[in-house]
């Protein structure tokens, strides 16, 4: 993954060091297993944790050669250790060591993943109730619709982003396994015991079933989760993208002091971090793809998923940490126009109200399809006028109209403060009492 687009914590657990501190662990818990099972001497297994270290350089020096970077890392390993370091690796595969390390790394990206999350969380219901009655147009097929409240927008991510907390941590727990089963899975060469020892110890559950492999349907529903949770910061990127429009904005990124919007135009104050977030979020969903393809292994086990996971689990987590923490930055900060957004609402002549006026008219006698050609052919003027005619006065002359409903009955029902009337049930189902 590139600099521009990453966070130290997250790459970290990445970095070779990182991965190989793991597998260390890994090969040195599993030889404390086969010590207590009297497999190997328990000097060995002090050995191993007392001069186990390894050098990232010698390592790849060793690969170049041998062409195997498990075999390569062993060896590093051992030639620090010195003769206690044959009793590693017992009855293990490179699978049992490099299945059970992604698991691992996974599993902390994830909690990552649910910090940052929370992070957002946290952003989007303080803005929420902070705007929960500010009024605003809500569209449909980006037209005018009625009337809803930018609270009520932000509250539908939050529960959004809520939904998808709850598929991340389901998310973790699928991933969360550990496979100590040795070549094709049958546990021929090592105790199940090693494998459970191991699992407790790097936190994780035991693989019911491992091939020798760990089953790739877990990541995959692993990277799709990421993919959904990707689509959701889109949602909310493009939308502010939207409302960012200058015949729009009611909303817009906050523009630093000293930041520049165009190299050709000095006015410019362009949505580039939600745009950036529309982009991330592509290659977040890019992602799971290749995922869904790395279930199908020939046999008990294959390596063609292996190539692709070295790709996909640093880039993917690391992509997602970094666009969670930019949209709650964009959020925090974002700048919001209640003034404009009110501007807009009235920007049509009152057309937002039109469904009002049909339901009286059905409620006080008329067809359901009489009552909508009335209240359309009304409404079109108003539409035609660009809203210079207001929806109001042509209904209080339309004879069909004032024959059914008094000129206050008609007021009464452009009355703004109608359409608010269930916010209050809305935020308690999304936020709670």
């Amino acid at each position: 993954m590139i600099p521009r687009y990453s966070r130290p914590d997250m790459v970290a657990i990445w970095e070779p060091e990182s991965k190989f501190q793991i597998w260390f662990e890994i090969e040195a818990h599993a030889t404390d297993a086969l010590a207590e099972l009297g497999v190997v001497p328990k000097e060995a297994a002090k050995a191993i944790w007392a001069k186990g270290k390894f050098d990232v350089e010698r390592i790849d020096e060793i690969e170049r050669e041998v062409k195997h970077d498990v075999i390569a890392f062993l060896t590093n390993v051992a030639e620090n250790v010195g003769e206690e370091a044959r009793f590693m690796h017992q009855g293990m595969t490179s699978s049992d060591v490099l299945d059970t390390c992604l698991a691992v790394q996974l599993t902390r990206a994830t909690d990552i993943l649910l910090a940052d999350m929370d992070k957002l969380l946290a952003a989007l219901k303080t803005r929420a109730f902070e705007h929960k009655l500010t009024p605003t147009i809500g569209r449909s097929h980006g037209i005018h619709g009625e009337p809803v409240t930018f609270g009520l927008k932000l509250a539908q991510a939050y529960a959004e982003f809520e939904r998808n907390r709850e598929r991340l941590v389901a998310a973790r727990k699928e991933i969360a396994t550990c496979a100590i089963s040795g070549a094709v899975g049958t546990f021929a060469n090592i105790d199940p015991k090693v494998e459970a020892h191991v699992a407790e110890k790097m936190g994780l559950e035991v693989e019911p079933v491992s091939t020798q492999v760990i089953p790739r349907d877990r990541h995959a529903q692993y990277f799709a989760t990421l993919a959904v949770i990707a689509s959701s910061v889109e949602r909310l990127a493009v939308e502010i993208r939207h409302l960012q429009r200058t015949e729009v904005l009611e909303a817009e990124e906050y523009f630093s002091p000293g930041q520049k919007g165009s190299s050709a135009m000095p006015h410019k104050r362009n949505p580039i971090l939600t745009e950036n977030l529309t982009g991330l979020a592509r290659m977040v969903r890019s992602f799971a793809l290749p995922a869904m393809e790395n279930v199908a292994l020939w046999h008990e086990r294959d390596i063609s998923h292996s190539s692709v996971e070295r790709m996909i689990g640093p880039d993917a987590t690391i992509t997602l940490d970094f666009a969670l923490a930019r949209l709650t930055g964009v959020v925090e900060k974002l700048l919001v126009y209640p003034e404009r957004m009110m501007k807009n609402l009235d920007r049509m002549g009152g057309l937002v109200h039109s469904q009002r006026v049909l339901l009286a008219l059905t409620q006080a006698g008329i067809s359901r399809e009489d009552s909508y050609r009335i209240v359309q052919r009304n409404a079109m003027k108003v539409w035609e006028s660009d809203g210079e005619i207001a929806l109001l006065d042509l209904l209080k002359a339309d004879p069909d109209v004032t024959a059914k409903l008094s000129e206050a009955e008609l007021e009464e029902r452009f009355n703004l403060d109608y359409h608010f009337k269930h916010v209050d049930t809305i935020f308690t189902r999304v936020f709670g009492n």
